[in-house]
Parts: structure tokens; C-alpha cells; sequence
């Protein structure tokens, strides 16, 4: 794969958005059905035609869902393409012990089932998987980093350590929950050489008036972006990236 079209799009468990969303009570909205959402969603998704799609925050079959495992679904929408998942939570975690949060997942999907993908833990925090999707020209990593200031500092460290043994060029994408600004990643950018798709700092979230740039796509200077682009859409809380991309061939 020389040239394709990566969409990253933290979709709320497909439990939607809105004024109301927090209602009775902080965070009701995340428990609520989303049977009705998720083929919105999906059909959403297929008209950006997608080649490798990255998504934080899926559910993988919780009564929230009805049981339906949105990675699957979503892949199936798409026309049946390879869909790889897993808990964002640590193995040993006691948030997978709970119902519904057990199912709360992040996930790669790919055109005809590419790739081959491998599943890392950063060493701290709540939300510690790391998903990596290895392509023949191409590691994408995909990252949901946590919510607190130091453990995402530790999981940039983490992060590196992985990048850098890698040779092929690399992608590091997903939600970095940069809250103080993307300053916070910019050490990490130099030590790696990865470059923003987004170096105008569009925001991402939240999506109903966007202030702030917590999710990004980071690349090797061996990929060239042809066309990067934050569709203003309120599917979620977050605005999903669209990133065309273009492996230079060395020589």
C-alpha cells in the first residue's frame, strides 16, 4: 500500500451527543442505547472511503450495544473488511471485571483485511492499550492517552521507546487528550521526527464548538500528506481526521 486514506474518529461508543447528553446525572448519556446512533454512524463512515480506519472509544458487544460488536458492524457497513479490537483497559485491570466498561475498546479496520496487528500496554494509567497495525511500508500506531498530565507524560515515554525501534516509516494517531495544549507533545515530535497532518492546529473537541486539538496523526517524513481535512460533523464529541497519505519510495 503506497497511497491511502486513514480516518481516526473517537465515536463515543456511537452514544451520540448534544445538550442533553449529561442528563439526569454526569455521564448518563454513555449509557444509553445506541442501536439507533450506529447505522447513522456507519453510513457516515463508508462515504469517507476509508482504506484503514482507527477508532477510540468502540463498544464490543455490552448491553449498551445490544450486544453488537460496533468494530464488526462498522467493518461489515464497509463491506466486510478486517476488524481488530481489544479492551482499552489493562488485562489485569479492574475495569474489566466491570459490565459495559469491560466492552469499551479501541480498534483498527482495514480494507480487506490487511495487515497484521499487535497489542501493547503502556505502563501507567487508567487507559493503557496501545494498538499497532503493521502494514508491509507502513506502522500505525493507535493511542488513547490519559486523561491525567503525568501519565500521559510516562506513555509519550513509552511510546517512543516503540517508535524508535521500528524501520519502516511510522504513523502515531488517535486521541492524545492533550489538555494544556499541544505543547505537551512537541518533545516527543523532535526525539521521533514525526510531523502533524494538522500544522494550522485545527481543534478537534469538542465537536459542537471546537477549542481544543486533542486528537492527532502523526507521520514520518517518508509519508506525505496529500490532503488532510477535520469534517464538521456531531456524531460524537470529537470530529473524526481525514488524512490522504503517499509512502515516498527511497532511491
Amino acid at each position: 500500500m503506497q497511497t491511502f486514506r486513514l480516518v481516526v474518529y473517537n465515536i463515543r461508543y456511537a452514544t451520540g451527543t448534544g445538550k442533553r447528553f449529561n442528563l439526569p446525572v454526569p455521564g448518563a448519556g454513555y449509557l444509553r442505547d445506541t442501536q439507533i446512533k450506529l447505522p447513522r454512524l456507519c453510513r457516515y463512515l463508508s462515504s469517507l472511503e476509508p482504506d484503514i480506519l482507527a477508532l477510540l472509544e468502540v463498544d464490543s458487544g455490552s448491553l449498551r450495544s445490544g450486544a453488537v460488536n460496533q468494530a464488526e458492524a462498522i467493518a461489515t457497513s464497509l463491506g466486510g473488511r478486517g476488524a481488530h479490537w481489544e479492551c482499552k483497559y489493562a488485562p489485569t485491570s479492574l475495569m474489566k471485571r466491570l459490565p459495559v466498561v469491560r466492552k469499551q475498546a479501541n480498534a483498527f479496520i482495514t480494507r480487506d483485511g490487511q495487515g497484521q496487528v499487535q497489542f501493547h500496554y503502556f505502563d501507567t494509567g487508567v487507559k493503557r492499550l496501545l494498538i499497532e497495525l503493521q502494514l508491509d511500508r507502513v506502522n500505525i500506531f493507535l493511542v488513547h492517552l490519559s486523561l491525567k498530565y503525568r501519565h500521559r507524560h510516562y506513555q509519550l515515554s513509552d511510546l517512543y521507546d516503540l517508535v524508535c525501534t521500528r524501520n519502516k516509516p511510522v504513523i502515531v494517531a488517535g486521541d492524545f487528550n492533550t489538555l494544556w495544549g499541544d505543547y505537551e507533545i512537541k518533545l516527543f515530535m523532535a526525539a521521533t521526527r514525526l510531523r502533524t497532518a494538522n500544522p494550522d492546529g485545527w481543534p478537534t473537541y469538542p465537536s459542537s464548538t471546537p477549542k481544543k486539538q486533542l486528537d492527532f496523526i502523526l507521520a514520518s517524513p517518508e509519508i506525505e500528506i496529500r490532503d488532510f481535512r477535520i469534517p464538521r460533523v456531531r456524531y460524537s464529541d470529537h470530529l473524526p481526521l481525514v488524512c490522504d497519505c503517499r509512502i515516498r519510495i527511497s532511491g
